[in-house]
């Protein structure tokens, strides 16, 4: 990702493509340049250059200062996040990975697929991302930095022999030396006799190393960083605990201490795992989840607390671990001036008791769904599932819906008067309702790529009764559509 640190810092202020921008550190001889735009390099500044020197080329030069460690933050998460590429994935410097994907590419549809589904997916971020496979990872860095293209075993030497020394990721002074015995290129680098070099460089420095790693002739592990492990809790007993009160005593150590790693970590629950481990090796475990993250220690102590109390002790607990095997960021933030309770902090807290008593399956909450049909809009989904909320999905018309949505539209007999006119009054539960106010319609067409040819469109009014109570009424097809005989009404929904 050559434009990592560039692109970082442009996402968070907001700035155009256009602005000559420089992100400086600071050096021993003043200002130094870390990353530059794409405008800044045209006018001639590049990384490594001092800030005053770069302003005589480009005088509108503007820096701001860089930020190398959430860069490298960023490059630790985006490592995680590549694991759907690869089981091994390791931080290489400040602006790449490399990814160990023998035997994987096939389940992208091949090398080129899987390059492609990279690049784009980083380039969904606003990420630049420049990506090459080959035999071994030192290949792959020389050809992602140098020339980005998909190399088999067979022709790797002669990928790699225009590609400069440098690509060997020799350091400085190497390079120098090369360059100045007219070694410039790898191919040339190849083409020395071994002993004549081994004779100029010490044995730590010798870019014959770094050559035979790049062809394969020598072994380069990736090593992976392991993955952060989730907040744990662990309370080991002196004596085999056999009463069952056991697990409940044991939540009044295990909880702060969790609730005390979430907060370090600006972390919060939503699924806690407790686990108790009897001397006979068995192991016994509950859990719970929640509607929303917490670390709220009391809250988290009352939800485990009931289910602590059904296991079974057996023969004895040495020790109990309570482990958020599920978390989600949550920072510091205050609820209320006066003191008061946050009302969707509450529900959330009402919903997860609820969850506990009558498991998650029995307590539910509607999500809103893709679909412009009114009976598929919505589904249902447990309050403490990991959905979408109703206000990530945008709504599909801009006409009023009903607050009662009937499970299933009900037939009703409409009197118009004509086919096409407006309904002037409809009989609906053996109630007849005269029509005072009427508007529509709308018209829903049916979803043909998940229903049948013969589904007809809708004609949807709101309509109102002498009353003065509203319905939402529609009319099945239209006459002469070919889909059926003659158009039927239903009720779908009620306002207020």
């Amino acid at each position: 990702m050559p434009n990592l640190a560039i692109e970082r810092w442009r996402k968070a202020s907001g700035a155009g493509p256009d602005s000559a921008v420089a992100l400086v550190v600071e050096a021993a001889h003043g200002q130094m340049i870390h990353a530059v735009s794409e405008a800044a390099a045209a006018g001639g500044a590049r990384p490594g250059m001092r800030l005053t020197d770069a302003r005589t080329l480009e005088p509108g030069l503007i820096a701001e200062p860089a930020d190398p460690a959430g860069d490298a933050a960023l490059l630790k998460r985006l490592a995680r996040w590549a694991g759907r590429w690869s089981p091994l994935v390791e931080v290489d410097g400040d602006d790449g990975m490399r990814l160990d994907v023998s035997g994987v590419a096939h389940l992208f549809g091949g090398e080129e697929k899987l390059v492609a589904d990279i690049e784009r997916r980083f380039a969904a971020m606003g990420l630049t991302a420049r990506v090459a496979i080959a035999p071994t990872a030192a290949a792959a860095w020389a050809l992602g930095r140098f020339h980005p293209a998909i190399v088999a075993q067979d022709e790797l030497a002669e990928r790699l022999a225009p590609l400069p020394v440098a690509a060997l990721r020799l350091d400085a002074r190497s390079v120098q030396i090369l360059e100045r015995l007219g070694l410039k290129t790898i191919g040339q680098l190849a083409g020395v006799p071994r002993k004549s070099l081994q004779r100029r460089f010490r044995e730590k420095d010798n870019p014959l190393h770094a050559l035979d790693r790049a062809l394969g002739r020598k072994d380069e592990p990736l090593t992976a960083a392991p993955p952060e492990p989730p907040p744990r809790a662990v309370a080991r007993l002196a004596e085999p605990a056999l009463h069952p009160e056991a697990a409940g005593q044991a939540l009044e150590r295990l909880v702060p201490e969790l609730a005390a790693q979430l907060e370090e970590r600006k972390l919060g629950a939503r699924r806690l795992h407790l686990a108790g481990y009897r001397v006979d090796g068995s192991l016994a475990g509950t859990g719970v989840a929640t509607a929303i993250p917490s670390r709220e220690p009391a809250h988290l102590h009352r939800l485990l607390n009931d289910k602590a109390a059904e296991l079974d002790p057996g023969f004895g607990f040495d020790a109990f671990v309570l482990t958020a095997s599920w978390c989600e960021p949550l920072g510091a933030a205050q609820e209320s001036l006066v003191e008061e309770p946050d009302g969707d902090g509450e529900v959330a807290k009402l919903v997860d008791r609820l969850s506990v008593r009558l498991g998650p399956e029995r307590v539910r909450r509607p999500v809103r769904q893709e679909s412009h049909v009114p009976e598929r809009a919505v589904a249902w989904v447990s309050a403490v599932a990991d959905s979408l909320r109703c206000s990530d999905v945008p709504r599909t018309s801009c006409a009023p819906r009903p607050h009662h949505l009937l499970d299933r539209p009900e037939a009703i007999a409409v009197v118009y008067a004509t086919p096409e006119g407006l309904p002037r009054r409809f009989v609906w539960r053996r109630a007849v309702h005269d029509i005072a106010r009427v508007e529509g319609p709308e018209r829903i067409a049916p979803e043909w790529w998940r229903e049948r040819s013969s589904a007809r469109l809708r004609d949807y009014y709101r309509v109102e009764d002498d009353a003065g109570r509203r319905y939402w009424i529609y009319r099945d097809g239209v006459i002469g559509d070919g889909r059926g005989g003659a158009p039927q009404w239903y009720l779908h929904g009620l306002f207020g």
